[in-house]
């Protein structure tokens, strides 16, 4: 490929102190596959191990969470405590073999958690089995799901506390990014969305109040992230429903996070409230070129992202600096090699599948 064709999809993309290799990037995917301690094992090593082996520019666990409540099943990943940080370590080490970066998401489910693995069911888990009573801006149920209970400002305060402990676990597992989870309709995406938190006092209210959560967790969570490694944010770019949270609300809080130090918006969609949302192609790509347009901010694209040139255009065209690629690469753990064959650039095969390689 020339010079004024070279791949841009392949293209290095430099943030902080950070040079991933290129711009197609693993999203979060949840394995329901750990124990109830939230300790990563096997399964993990090879699910994650295998798209660095694949070329992956940067790989991002699961959502992983900040507390036991805060989890989304009792089998959910976490960075609560020291032996879950022991869980990750190989596994980042692994990656970091293979060339590629890491980074860890991290959330708290809120009114969605305590819910059993999708393949029995979506329902809720009781404390009797296993589950706990789950905790949100204001004592809205999800559907299906039962009420929550309402969070005190100590109780937030306290979240705010966890995810700046996860944030110190990261860093001893040596992960190259973090990326708080803002989006789907958990915690922190509750308290942004009018749908789901009408609290009276200031973390409610206007658009000050309820983003100031997510705010305070950024700046608590930049404050002692290593310096120079990208901070990330997933946000909902829209609700999809009247009188939610809307595109308008997401271009002036990334500008918001931007000032305060966050690197990159992760421009996902939904997940408030159970509502038609139009799939499709790429859906959810004009969101990020939108965020990218009218804040400057560094963003990716993510939703239904399946083919080497749809991604490369999206690269090419500016509406997204790199894509997050899920169902793809769970078809084929290879597919960003074969991406690069396709793109005629450079793929990045271990030594030990040079045969896989095209000639």
């Amino acid at each position: 490929m020339s010079a004024n064709h070279r791949s841009q999809l392949f293209s290095p993309l430099t943030i902080g102190d950070v040079t991933f290799s290129n711009r197609a990037w693993i999203s979060p995917m949840c394995q329901y596959s750990a124990g109830e301690d939230g300790v990563p094992h096997n399964w993990h090593l090879i699910h994650l191990g295998q798209f660095a082996m694949g070329g992956a520019g940067l790989i991002l666990t699961e959502a992983t969470s900040v507390s036991p409540e805060g989890r989304l099943s009792p089998n959910d990943t976490g960075l609560w405590n020291d032996e879950q940080a022991a869980g990750w370590k190989p596994i980042v080490d692994f990656v970091h073999e293979q060339e590629t970066h890491i980074g860890v998401q991290l959330v708290h489910s809120g009114r969605k958690a305590s819910t059993s693995t999708p393949w029995t069911g979506t329902g809720y888990v009781t404390p009797a089995d296993g589950g706990w009573t789950t905790l949100a801006p204001s004592p809205i149920a999800f559907a299906g799901l039962p009420e929550p209970e309402e969070l005190t400002a100590s109780e937030i305060e306290r979240i705010i506390g966890d995810f700046v402990s996860a944030t110190r676990r990261a860093i001893q597992c040596g992960f190259d990014v973090i990326e708080l989870h803002a989006a789907h309709g958990y915690l922190l995406n509750q308290f942004l969305s009018p749908l789901s938190n009408q609290r009276a006092d200031g973390y409610g209210g206007d658009f000050e109040g309820r983003t100031r959560l997510l705010r305070e967790v950024v700046a608590a969570v930049r404050e002692v992230w290593t310096p120079g490694r990208p901070l990330f944010v997933r946000v909902s770019a829209t609700d999809w429903t009247e009188g939610g949270w809307s595109i308008e609300d997401t271009v002036q809080l990334s500008a918001v996070l931007k000032n305060l130090g966050v690197d990159l918006i992760d421009c996902s969609t939904g997940g408030i409230v159970r509502t038609t949302i139009p799939i499709g192609a790429g859906y959810q790509v004009p969101f990020a070129a939108q965020v990218k347009a009218e804040t400057g901010i560094t963003t990716s694209a993510v939703g239904l992202i399946t083919d080497a040139t749809q991604a490369e255009t999206i690269i090419r065209s500016g509406q997204a600096d790199a894509v997050m690629l899920g169902r793809a690469v769970l078809r084929d753990p290879h597919w960003i090699n074969g991406a690069a064959e396709q793109l005629g650039a450079e793929p990045r095969w271990p030594d030990q599948y040079a045969a896989a390689a095209l000639n």
